[in-house]
């Protein structure tokens, strides 16, 4: 029996809540392309973010990265900036594991301001706090905290520990 690709889809989404991270990404690899095959562009780049997403889980980052790779231009060529962000993200990520910081920022970064255009603060505050980390990691503080205001300042309902956070960071300006 041959599967459709959006089932093909669902069981990777089922191998990775299981953690089975090499299986949900050869099932989101088969997805995307049997999405090819029936001309769902839009199905086959969102299937290639997720088998991004489990490649960098299992380790694999320079495959995730290529796997991810010019699907944010393709959210872009259909204007899906949500979509677009979170390709952006995901590329980001896999820059990061790969020791490749400065792109990886630029890439958070772009993520951050696309999220910001369709006013998704709590992804925005995610993709921001991972560009401040990269930048302490880098021995850029000043840098990162003002990534860090920003990044609090994007979500719509901080915590307490955020809020005191924000408080203290305030300081350093």
């Amino acid at each position: 029996m041959t599967l459709d690709p959006s089932q093909l889809n669902e069981k990777g989404k089922i191998s990775f809540q299981n953690a089975d991270f090499d299986e949900a990404s050869t099932l989101f690899h088969q997805a995307a392309e049997g999405y090819i095959l029936a001309r769902d562009e839009a199905s086959a780049a969102e299937a290639k973010n997720n088998m991004s997403v489990a490649l960098l889980q299992a380790g694999k980052p320079q495959d995730a990265l290529d796997a991810a790779l010019n699907t944010d231009k393709f959210f872009e060529s259909i204007k899906d900036i949500k979509r677009q962000a979170m390709a952006l993200g995901n590329q980001a990520a896999a820059l990061e594991a790969l020791y490749r910081y400065d792109e990886a920022v630029s890439a958070y970064e772009r993520s951050a301001a696309l999220f910001a255009q369709v006013d998704e603060g709590d992804m925005r505050a995610m993709v921001l706090k991972s560009s401040a980390a990269i930048k302490l990691k880098t021995g850029k503080v000043t840098e990162s905290a003002f990534k860090m205001m920003g990044s609090m300042e994007a979500k719509k309902n901080p915590s307490f520990f955020e809020r005191i956070m924000k408080f203290f960071l305030r300081f350093i300006k």
